[in-house]
Parts: structure tokens; C-alpha cells; sequence
């Protein structure tokens, strides 16, 4: 499989340096707004194409997939235009700042009949998958309520808070393990350090079988704890 990275930002080198090492994958294309990263990591990767554009990734007939590794702000967008060009779509979490945005990536991946993935990486943590083999096979018995802390010193975001950037991770986990999508949902944060961008937030989850979550996310933690 030909795959391209969009974004070598913070997380995108990352990903790049992943599917790099992929025996059945071939690292194609990197792409990047910024002279100074595309100078970087083309050196980095030096059988990559090296490219400015999405367009020019979109224009290669024989790439299969299309990795979005960039602003928050652009995740939904992008994805659409990758999925609307017939290539297969990796997008880092979360898949937009809106039910709206998001819903408008399924749907376009849907009728392109192309696969569309969000990065919740924890979902195929070792650890997380033997917790649901354990919730599941009853061993700890009736699981009533689900709580998460997910503190830290942590970068600060201009265009997301502590819900959307690290709350993304504890729901995806919180869903995998509940077998069930929840009824209710309460979110209530505060925003010390960046006008309206909530830096702590704590969120309930309600589910029909009964069962509750609750999840404590912040960047202004001194203790770094997950979930």
C-alpha cells in the first residue's frame, strides 16, 4: 500500500516514521505548508516525494491512502477532500470540532466506499484490550461505572481543549469497554490559561444499561496520571 502523511507538525513525523517501517507499506509522499519542515523531514525520508500541496497527493493516481496529521481546525475538512478523491483516509483524533463535521467525513466515506479511520490509538492498547477481554468475560463482575483521570503538565492548545485533544483518548477507551453508546452527556470546564479554550474539564457519560463514566481531563496538573 502507497500511503502519504499530510502535517509534520508535532504528531505527523511520527506516524511518517511508522509507516516507513511497515514491511507491506510504502511511505510515498510528505506533505507540509512549512519550507523549514518539508526540509527536514525530506531528509528524513528520503524516498518519499516531498510535496507542498494535498493537491499533489491527491493527484497521484497509484497512492492508496492519505494519512491527516495536521491542525485540529482542518481534520474534517481535509479528510473529506482525501475521501472525495477515492484515497483511503487515516485522521487524527478527533475527527472534527463538531458532531456536523465529523458526521460530514462518515458520510463522505460511505459513498466513496473508502475506509475512513480516527487515530484513537488506545483502543489497541495490550492493556485496554485485556481489560474488555476481563469486562466481558465477567471475571470482575458487574461493571456499574467507569471513571478516568487523565492529568498533566501538558501542552497547551490554541484550538481545542483538554475534552477534545485528551478526552478523546478516555471516550474511545469508555466506549470500547461499555459495548454501548451513551444516552447523556454532560461537559463542564474552565479556561485559566486561554480564553475560552478549557484547560480542566470534567465529563459524564450516561449509558442505557446503567452504566456511568466520569473523566477528569487538564493540562494544569502537576501529578500526570491516564486513564
Amino acid at each position: 500500500m502507497r500511503v502519504g502523511v499530510v502535517g509534520l507538525g508535532y504528531w505527523g513525523p511520527n506516524l511518517a516514521r511508522n509507516f516507513d517501517r511497515l514491511a507491506d507499506t510504502e511511505l510515498a509522499w510528505i506533505c507540509d505548508e512549512s519550507e523549514q519542515a518539508r526540509e527536514r523531514w525530506g531528509a528524513e525520508f528520503p524516498r518519499a516525494r516531498v510535496a507542498a500541496d494535498l493537491d499533489e497527493l491527491l493527484a497521484d493516481s497509484e497512492l492508496d491512502a492519505v494519512v491527516v496529521a495536521t491542525p485540529v481546525s482542518s481534520h474534517s475538512e481535509l479528510a473529506v477532500r482525501v475521501l472525495q478523491a477515492g484515497k483511503h483516509c487515516f485522521v487524527e483524533k478527533p475527527l472534527g470540532q463538531s458532531v456536523d463535521e465529523a458526521q460530514d467525513a462518515v458520510d463522505t466515506a460511505r459513498a466513496a466506499d473508502r475506509v475512513l479511520m480516527v487515530g484513537h490509538l488506545l483502543e489497541y492498547h495490550p492493556g485496554v484490550e485485556k481489560l474488555k477481554e476481563l469486562a466481558d468475560s465477567g471475571e470482575l463482575g458487574e461493571i456499574r461505572y467507569v471513571y478516568s483521570n487523565r492529568l498533566n503538565l501538558g501542552q497547551l492548545r490554541a484550538d481545542e481543549n483538554a475534552l477534545w485533544s485528551l478526552g478523546a483518548h478516555d471516550v474511545s477507551v469508555v466506549l470500547r469497554l461499555a459495548g454501548e453508546e451513551p444516552h447523556e452527556c454532560r461537559a463542564v470546564g474552565e479556561s485559566y490559561m486561554r480564553e475560552r479554550i478549557e484547560d480542566v474539564v470534567f465529563c459524564y457519560l450516561r449509558f442505557p444499561s446503567g452504566l456511568a463514566a466520569h473523566l477528569h481531563l487538564s493540562w494544569l496538573d502537576r501529578t500526570r496520571s491516564g486513564a
